[in-house]
């Protein structure tokens, strides 16, 4: 085991990024716990709200953290300071994803349906230094004998040719709104192509713009839409039963009145709606 570890986590530098994510996951965990406390008023701790009303929300902390660990990598870069700065940094980013969905709202919409954002975040979070740790590199292409052996114009120019078409494919995934695919897919090439060529969500930027005036394809992508997403809706009921301590798996009708409620067509783009209503 002490092999493995040395020749799998400390030769390759991969100690701090392994302490990152598990200070990252931790404070995360953590975090989730507290606030849950304080929502249902339970247990040691309050909302710390001041008599003024101003609210420190753990993002200020954890944006500290952040900067603190930050500086100390760069002036203190050798061992144990630097695993300490890992810590610091996976432990501040947390608490700053945890609030991911207030800064991009500007308002507290933690406990909403758009607080699901952080969520969201700290997942793809989670994700990427996962696959970091197992050696995935999402700067691959630069990485490849070409690049390292051959230094000429020619060489180098098709290389960074194709870290472009890379990228816009993620970028095409992601505006398809296959947000998990586009991120992997950084990793794994293959993934972008199979992602660019299928059908876009239905409430994606993709869709609003292309199937706004091609219903057939909007129902095709609403019905693809449904049928994938079930399973995850079944899982995520279940396991809401579970926690509120009625664990049963969610019948049909259940299920369908969430996919209501999650699925929908993304609208169509502000002027060809304005075009339409001109025209009726």
């Amino acid at each position: 085991m002490s092999e493995w570890w040395y020749d799998n986590i400390v030769e390759p530098a991969k100690l701090p990024l392994l302490l990152c994510l598990l200070a990252f996951v931790a404070t995360f965990l953590l975090t989730r716990m507290i606030t849950r406390m304080i929502r249902a008023g339970i247990g040691p701790f309050r909302n710390n709200v001041s008599a003024s009303g101003m609210h420190v929300h753990h993002a200020v902390p954890g944006i500290i953290m952040l900067i603190l660990g930050a500086l100390m990598s760069l002036r203190l870069p050798e061992s144990p300071w630097f695993e300490i700065a890992a810590v610091l940094v996976g432990a501040g980013t947390s608490l700053v994803l945890d609030e991911f969905a207030l800064i991009l709202h500007l308002q507290d919409v933690y406990w909403s349906e758009d607080g699901r954002t952080s969520v969201d975040a700290v997942f793809a979070a989670v994700a990427v230094a996962g696959l970091l740790i197992l050696g995935l590199n999402p700067l691959s292409f630069f990485d490849v004998t070409l690049w390292r052996d051959d230094h000429s114009l020619g060489a180098r120019t098709v290389v960074v040719l194709a870290a472009v078409a890379t990228l816009m494919l993620a970028v095409v995934v992601l505006l398809k709104g296959k947000v998990w695919t586009g991120l992997v897919g950084m990793f794994i090439t293959p993934l972008l192509f199979v992602g660019a060529i299928r059908l876009s969500r239905p409430h994606a930027p993709w869709a609003r713009w292309r199937y706004s005036d091609r219903p057939r394809k909007m129902h095709r992508a609403l019905e693809r839409e449904r049928r994938l997403r079930r399973p995850v809706v079944q899982a995520k009921l279940w396991l809401q039963h579970v926690i509120a301590g009625e664990p049963h798996f969610p019948d049909d009708v259940e299920v369908d009145q969430q996919l209501d409620r999650e699925i929908h067509a993304a609208p169509a783009p502000p002027e060809r709606a304005t075009a339409k209503g001109e025209a009726a």
